[in-house]
Formats: structure tokens, sequence, C-alpha cells
């Protein structure tokens, strides 16, 4: 009886059967997902049941026997309303109930030859479903009273006297199915709460993983502020105290320029320090050269040259002073744009790099052919990602968005793909400045 309905219609299926084996776990679950129809399937069976608990005789000398009574239509049209009734069970179950234990009133009124009555299988059904989708006093009450009234009606309109066997099985197969039900429902019930736990406890485990991750990130981010900014305002106090002295006084300027070296030691050691926390045993150790820019990118155009991607630069003859996270930004993005057009554009492409300076801001274009030697340009993966691109292009629109910059990428009309970037460059000095003066 419990495994008629013991999960609701929207449950998700068991872990252990959609694991292993999908096909297995369709099978199980297909009560679940096409609801109706095994509600439909049930009611049949229900129905061939109660047309066979008319006709069989179960005290026979060698067990049950059929055809010995005679199958009324009244018995026929009764099981068949009753167990059409069971289709809606899930929808209406306190409708379907009322009207399965109606219909068993009236069989037992109409078959007063005969005190059994097999249409109270139906009705056994929809109290177990009313017990498993309410709460518990209404299975009480509904089930108290359905149990009561067929009971009481087996014993008023039968035969045989009111402890009879026929009324002693209406009695207990109606509150079986109150109590069946009635489990069901308390076990669906503790499942879900396990669920919702274990939900709750993913949830709060993530949300705790994301906020200790933004507390280092603001961890880090204040030790380097500390440090970088204390050590830079230092070494700019002394260096301008060194540029005023310096006709003067030089033996003043040789201290200042000493305190100034000594300031960018310290800075520097307090970065590696706290850079290597971060680092793992196993990382490569950090290159000693300086920072690339915009002065060797000759040299990165080159190193695609030999790579077989023909590069055309089109730049100012000599590198202008920029500041120092233009100049790095600039070189990064040229270089994740033609990582990118070596990897994901067509045998035979060419890639052009153009940097053109004004006096707010710095553009860096970079645009390919994307390969079309068959006149079809092939599908880029940039492009087939649309606008959003891959973690390159992430991490180039990060470093943009720092310095306030402008990131436009896709497509192009003719063929191939660009990457068009511009940098502000009053803003990025203002900022430096600006955070110069606050730490001074």
């Amino acid at each position: 009886m419990t495994s008629l309905d013991a999960a609701p219609d929207t449950a998700p299926a068991p872990a252990s059967d959609a694991v292993p084996d999908g096909r297995r776990a369709g099978r199980f679950q297909w009560h679940r997902t096409h609801p109706l129809a095994f509600d439909a399937a049930l009611a049949a069976v229900f129905f061939a049941a109660t047309l066979c608990g008319a006709v069989a005789d179960p005290h026979g000398p060698h067990g049950p026997r059929f055809g010995v009574r005679e199958l009324s239509v009244t018995t026929v049209v009764l099981a068949a309303l009753a167990c059409t009734a069971l289709i809606a069970r899930r929808r209406f179950p306190r409708t379907v109930l009322a009207a399965t234990g109606s219909l068993t009133v009236v069989e037992l009124l109409a078959r007063t030859d005969d005190p059994r009555a097999p249409v109270a299988f139906s009705a056994v059904l929809a109290l177990y479903t009313v017990a498993s989708r309410t709460d518990r006093p209404t299975t009480w009450r509904v089930g108290a009273l359905t149990v009561v009234v067929l009971t009481a009606a087996a014993m008023l309109f039968g035969e045989h006297p009111w402890y009879a066997q026929q009324n002693v099985a209406i009695f207990a197969w109606t509150g079986m199915a109150a109590a069946a039900g009635d489990a069901v429902r308390s076990r669906r019930a503790y499942v879900d709460a396990i669920r919702e736990r274990a939900d709750r406890a993913e949830r709060t485990r993530e949300e705790e993983a994301r906020r200790r991750v933004a507390e280092e990130r603001m961890r880090i981010a204040r030790e380097l502020h500390d440090v970088v900014a204390h050590h830079i305002a230092l070494v700019n106090v002394q260096a301008g105290v060194a540029s005023h002295v310096m006709d003067n006084r030089p033996d003043q300027a040789k201290q200042a320029l000493a305190h100034v070296r000594e300031a960018s030691r310290s800075a520097l050691e307090e970065l590696r320090a706290t850079v290597g926390l971060l680092r793992q045993s196993d990382d490569p150790r950090a290159p000693t050269e300086p920072a690339p820019g915009l002065g060797v990118l000759d040299q990165l155009v080159e190193g695609f040259v030999r790579a077989g991607l023909p590069v055309g630069l089109e730049a100012p003859p000599a590198p202008q002073s920029l500041p120092a996270s233009v100049d790095l930004t600039a070189y990064r993005v040229v270089q994740e744009a033609l990582t990118n057009v070596h990897k994901h554009a067509g045998e035979g492409a060419r890639a052009t790099v153009r940097i053109v300076r004004s006096e707010a801001a710095l553009t860096v274009t970079v645009q390919d052919d994307g390969g079309r030697a068959d006149g079809v340009p092939p599908q880029r993966a940039d492009e087939a990602a649309g606008s959003g691109g891959g973690h390159g292009l992430i991490g180039m629109r990060e470093r943009v968005f720092a310095l306030r910059g402008t990131v436009v990428t896709g497509p192009r009309p003719t063929g191939g793909f660009q990457v068009r970037v511009t940098l502000p460059l009053h803003t990025t000095r203002t900022q430096d400045d600006d955070m110069t003066g606050e730490t001074s």
C-alpha cells in the first residue's frame, strides 16, 4: 500500500537511482514523471480487482473460487464510477474520497443479500491519498469519519451480525489506509527536511568560502597598500628634497638619495615577503627583469612573426613617456590579442597592431583578417562565444577597467576579429598623484 504514492509528484529522483544508470532511474520514476497515466492504470487495476472481488468466493474448500457469484449491473456501474474518480485523486483527494465513500455506501444499501462491498477498495485508496497529502490532524479527522461511516453502513445494512468478518475487514482496511498514508507523509516530510538542510548547508559553505576569499583579498590589498604607499611617499618626499638642494647643497642631496635608496630597498623586501605568502612551494621564481612595456613591443612582435604569424606594427617611432600602469596594460593587451589571433584565426591570417596616442588617451587596436584563404572566414572561438570571450578577454577587461578605460571586441564586417582598447592618460596620473598626496 505504501508504494502507491510514496513521494510527491514533483519530487526529484533519488541520487542512488539517477547516478548509475539513467534508463534504470527512468523506469523506476515513471510514475512521478507521468502521474495522470499512472493513476489511470492504477484505476484500471482497481476496477479489475473490484470485479474479481464481486464474483469470487473466498471461502472455497481449496481457496478462493471465481465465477460462483453473479456479477450485477449495479456493482459494475458503481465500480466504474468509483475507479474513474480515482484518476483525479492527486488533484482533488478529498472530493474523490467523498465520491468513493458515497458509492461504497450506495453499494451496501443496494446489496442487502450480500454484505460484501468490493467498491470499498476505491475508498481505501482515496483515504490513503488524503492521508499522504494532508497534515496529521486532517488525516485523523477524515480517517475517523471514513472508518465510522463505512463500518457503520456495513454493520447496519448487512445480514450478518455486526462483528462479522466482512465488517471487520472494512474497518481494518480503512484504518490501515489512513495509517499508511500518514506514515508516507511523515517520511516524505523527513526526506524533504534532510534535503533542505543539505541544500542550506551547501549554500552556507559556498557563502562562507566567498566571504573568506573576499576578506583575504581585502587583507592582501590593505597589506600591499600599506607597504607600497608608505615607502613610495617617502621616496617621493626625499626625491623632491634631493631635486631642490642638488645645486646648492650636494651633501644634503646625496643624503636624500641615500634615504630614497633605503626606502626603495625596504619596499622591495616587504613586497617580496608579502607576495611570498601567496606563493606555493613549487611555484617558479619571479623574474628579475623590469615589467614589460611598449618600449619592447618590437621584441613581442618579432616573437609572433617567428612563430608564423605575420604582424604589421603601426606605432610611434620612439616610445613616449607613459604612466607605468598604462604602459604595462597596453603591452598586455597587445600580447593577449596577438595570442588569440595565433590560436584561433585561420591559417594564413595576418594581424595588424595600431597604437595611437593623443593628449587625453592611448588607443590600442589589434585586428586580423581571419585567414580567408578560400574566401570564407573560419569560425573563431572568441566570435562563437560572443562579446563575452574567454578568460583572456576577461583578464584584459579587468586590466583596462582598473584604469577606467574602454574595451570593444567583436568580429569585423570584412572578416576577422578586432580588439580596440582606449586608456585614459590624465585619469591615471591623477589617481597616482592623489594616492601619493593622501599617503604623505
